[in-house]
């Protein structure tokens, strides 16, 4: 279950994560599993190797660089969340902060936030002024997200309305088109749906048998 949580989490980023035309650095809050993989997953929808990461650990941010070092990208890494805001139009959470790390005042025209850390109701990694901010915000599960995520917040804040979000599958499926415009600033808040565990498993039962056969 935990590898394809790992897996799934990058599959659906990449969907919405390639909204930017030119992606110029990426960058990422947090250290662990998630944001590594989360970064190489990217690599089938950009070249950027540049990537700024922020953490609260100077030890695990030293890791994280010294790891995806090794692996052919240039990382730097912060402590203050406006150094990758200020320099990076792609951005993915994946911590499971309870207080919001990146705000409105980080907000910059052409940017694109992918969350996943806050998969509880009580997780929350972005201002939730920045949904209303945002020109399009996208979630894998409409009635997921009334109940956890950053949208949930947003919800009971009032800050956005159920009917100014759509699905990630309507992407997929070309009902929508994620941005008309690289002004535009988009925002995917993904929790996680059991669908994708489901698709995933199948893929890997497919690959295990055409390997063993």
């Amino acid at each position: 279950t935990a590898v394809l949580t790992f897996v799934k989490y990058p599959s659906s980023s990449n969907i919405v994560s390639n909204a930017p035309d030119k992606i110029d650095k990426i960058g990422v809050f947090g250290t662990g599993t998630m944001a590594r993989m989360q970064v190489q997953f990217l690599k089938s929808i950009t070249d950027c190797i540049q990537v700024v990461v922020w953490g609260r650990s100077e030890s695990s941010l030293d890791k994280y660089k010294k790891d995806m070092q090794e692996i052919g990208y240039e990382v730097e890494v912060t402590q203050d969340p406006n150094n990758i805001s200020c320099s990076c139009n792609l951005i993915l959470m994946t911590t499971p902060s309870t207080v919001p790390l990146l705000n409105c005042s980080n907000l910059r025209p052409g940017m694109h936030i992918t969350a996943m850390g806050s998969d509880t109701h009580d997780k929350q990694e972005l201002e939730s002024r920045i949904l209303n901010q945002a020109d399009i915000v996208v979630t894998d599960s409409l009635e997921q997200c009334k109940l956890r995520g950053e949208i949930h917040h947003g919800l009971n804040e009032g800050h956005i309305k159920l009917n100014e979000i759509f699905e990630l599958g309507q992407i997929i499926l070309g009902r929508k088109q994620l941005r008309t415009s690289e002004e535009q600033i988009t925002v995917a808040d993904l929790t996680g749906i059991a669908a994708q565990d489901i698709q995933i498993a199948k893929a890997a039962c497919k690959a295990l048998e055409a390997y063993s056969s």
